[in-house]
């Protein structure tokens, strides 16, 4: 498992703009500084989350780029696709070429855990999952959504 340049790039500006919320526009220019990705480079990456419907850009004076939607809807999984960067999966760690079952490597099994992992994790991990994160909020955020599981499940089992 690999995620290269690109994807980090990706994630990093998504998770810069996600930290702003939408509605709020930023000029590329200042995304670059603030995410410290080379301009050109950066371009590049807005242009295809722009394409992947996860950025909206908008031109002329006042023009920028935001968020597309919420952060609580951008999965980590439609970043990475989105950059066309994203994740290498069968990548061998003994450096023989690609990883599969018939000639397995000494950690095939225990790499493809990890690769599961990995992507079971960025399927259901958004943007605002990170951000929350970052901040300290995480935990309470989780423990808010089993409390409310919880409740869900006990007010079913009344209903019944």
């Amino acid at each position: 498992m690999h995620v290269n340049q690109t994807a980090q790039y990706a994630l990093r500006v998504m998770m810069h703009l996600a930290a702003h919320g939408k509605g709020d526009l930023r000029r590329a220019r200042d995304l670059s500084r603030a995410t410290r990705i080379p301009p050109a480079y950066l371009s590049k990456i807005l242009r295809r989350l722009v394409t992947g419907g996860l950025l909206r850009a908008r031109k002329g004076h006042g023009g920028g780029f935001e968020i597309a939607r919420p952060a609580g809807r951008i999965r980590l999984l439609d970043v990475l696709g989105a950059s066309g960067g994203g994740v290498e999966r069968d990548l061998c760690v003994f450096g023989n070429g690609r990883c599969d079952a018939s000639d397995p490597c000494p950690l095939h099994d225990s790499w493809s855990e990890l690769n599961d992992a990995f992507h079971a994790w960025s399927r259901r991990t958004t943007l605002l999952d990170l951000r929350d994160a970052a901040r300290g909020d995480g935990r309470r955020r989780a423990a808010g959504r089993r409390r409310s599981a919880g409740r869900r499940r006990a007010s079913r089992r009344r209903r019944r």
